[in-house]
């Protein structure tokens, strides 16, 4: 099962960025063992419309640009469930399992998702009651996303 990011806002070099690649890399290598393909993150610019609906409507039309009904799809959204690594790895794991292709992870703008988007989503995950800047979520969902090929794995990084 591939698994990508899609992002609206551009992560700049530096320490998050870093962070990011450090954590994706590590997964597609462990992912790799576990019939999980980890790919990277494509983002995009955020829309410059004067509303915040129409800014949210513009940016869900782009990060939905590609996807296909078989996806499915996890919406970042602080109104989401906050589920614990071990819950999100056995989800992944259930979905990899069931022949599921493609599982893309969706982060929205500043504004956050379009309504229609999270609907669309298949799980909509939460760090917490907490809004996250996207360069902090960013890193937060790589390091996740490692944690659940660690644990899928048996691999001694996750520890209860």
């Amino acid at each position: 099962m591939r698994i990508a990011i899609v992002a609206i806002g551009r992560l700049k070099n530096g320490p998050e960025q870093d962070l990011v690649a450090r954590y994706m890399e590590r997964a597609k290598k462990v992912g790799a063992q576990m019939g999980l393909d980890v790919g990277g993150i494509r983002d995009h610019a955020e829309s410059q419309l004067p509303s915040a609906d129409g800014r949210r409507e513009a940016e869900a039309k782009v990060l939905s640009k590609g996807l296909e009904d078989r996806w499915r799809v996890i919406a970042l959204d602080e109104r989401g469930r906050d589920t614990g690594s071990v819950e999100l790895a056995e989800l992944l794991g259930a979905w990899r399992d069931d022949g599921v292709s493609d599982t893309l992870f969706v982060i929205g703008g500043p504004d956050g998702l379009h309504p229609d988007l999270r609907r669309r989503a298949d799980h909509v995950l939460a760090f917490g009651r907490a809004t996250w800047p996207h360069m902090l979520a960013r890193v937060l969902l790589s390091e996740q996303i490692y944690r659940a090929t660690t644990i899928l794995s048996g691999h001694p990084y996750h520890r209860v």
